[in-house]
């Protein structure tokens, strides 16, 4: 088994790199729930359970990503941001974990108590993911939404989420704010929104067509998509050493259940588009997708041999090599370097490796760069 890529958070030199590239990405994000409903007990969490179970598991989480879920999948709403209040400030793992909270739609009474909340909390929250985005008020929302974080010193992010015709209409001008990065394509509210019947094995196929109108304009606009949420859940886990394609497959073919193949087939459909996160609902998940996100140690070495090739030969910007019996020229050297910037926006790429990339970056002009990595580059 190849050795495993180290994921390097916290890491001074590799922090700078990612705000030169625009930022780590959201990577795979973890639905939590902040007070749960227990179906032993036939009733609601208290505080103190809530808080003792945030402690066992959402401290301990490997998503990059946790979002703390106000909305739609939150019954008890105030005492899950009395929850919120009381335990984000003893979150200790701030490099490593990005802290989102999805709040409710727009101006509805709700969403005021969870601004309320931001407000108080504002240094320990990364994200604020916008549900049901421009539905009612457009694409000022996202602008209202703006200047209410910019009063803040710690920079928080938007994430609108994509819900209905309506938000897809203006995608582009819920995309045109610096401080919106990355979208959400909420897939189940916008079938529902279409009146279209998807699956849990097909939706990728089902809302194709969707999501390529998404992830057009978010190109253009040079900002990332977070694909859609499964709902499947087996009851096994991938154990975290396997991360070579060939590992995973054997996995699953051995003991993974058909939920977990299908997941992890959608989650490399959803990369392959180059999508910059997936959301999940279950813990089981969060491995499964990162190394269908994540380019595994072999491709990381198989893409710096490529481009170191291309350079001695001064065939970065124009000339072809060949390798492994394979023909190449700029546009397979670019995306070799996307392969390289795609692993340390998931924080998976060491600071050496990180270091070459900047340095084939350096050799580049600058529309060529824009060309192969338009998330904010700032050299």
């Amino acid at each position: 088994m190849v050795k495993k890529t180290s994921e390097h958070k916290g890491n001074s030199a590799n922090d700078v790199n990612a705000n030169m590239l625009g930022g780590y990405w959201p990577g795979i994000q973890l639905y939590y729930p902040p007070v749960k409903y227990a179906p032993a007990l036939g009733i609601y969490e208290d505080l103190e359970a809530a808080s003792q179970r945030m402690k066992k598991y959402a401290h301990v989480t490997r998503a990059h990503t946790l979002i703390f879920d106000l909305e739609d999948g939150c019954r008890q709403k105030a005492m899950s941001r009395t929850l919120l209040r009381q335990e984000l400030p003893l979150f200790k793992r701030r490099n490593e974990v990005a802290i989102a909270i999805r709040v409710n739609p727009f101006r509805t009474e709700e969403y005021e108590h969870d601004m309320a909340m931001v407000k108080d909390l504002a240094e320990y929250i990364d994200v604020i993911m916008l549900a049901k985005a421009g539905e009612a008020y457009g694409a000022a929302e996202v602008r209202d939404l703006s200047s209410f974080l910019a009063a803040f010193k710690h920079p928080i992010s938007i994430q609108p989420i994509i819900e209905h015709p309506k938000s897809l209409k203006i995608a582009p001008d819920l995309m045109q704010y610096g401080t919106v990065k990355h979208v959400v394509f909420g897939i189940h509210d916008f079938s529902k929104a279409m009146g279209i019947q998807i699956t849990p094995e097909h939706w990728t196929d089902e809302l194709k067509y969707f999501l390529n109108q998404i992830m057009f304009e978010a190109r253009i606009a040079g900002k990332g998509v977070i694909g859609g949420v499964e709902t499947l859940i087996g009851s096994s886990s991938m154990p975290e050493e396997f991360i070579e394609p060939h590992d995973v497959r054997r996995w699953l073919d051995l003991r993974g259940e058909n939920e977990s193949r299908i997941v992890y087939k959608h989650a490399c459909q959803e990369s392959a588009m180059g999508l910059t996160g997936k959301q999940v609902i279950h813990p089981g998940h969060i491995h499964l997708c990162k190394v269908a996100y994540t380019p595994s140690p072999t491709e990381i070495t198989q893409k710096i041999r490529i481009l170191k090739a291309a350079i001695e030969a001064d065939a970065l910007l124009g000339g072809a090599i060949r390798i492994d019996g394979e023909m190449l020229d700029p546009p397979m050297f670019g995306k070799a370097l996307q392969t390289l910037l795609r692993a340390h926006s998931l924080r998976a790429l060491t600071p050496a490796d990180t270091e070459f990339a900047m340095t084939v970056l350096q050799l580049m002009p600058i529309q060529v760069v824009r060309e192969n990595w338009p998330y904010g580059v700032i050299l």
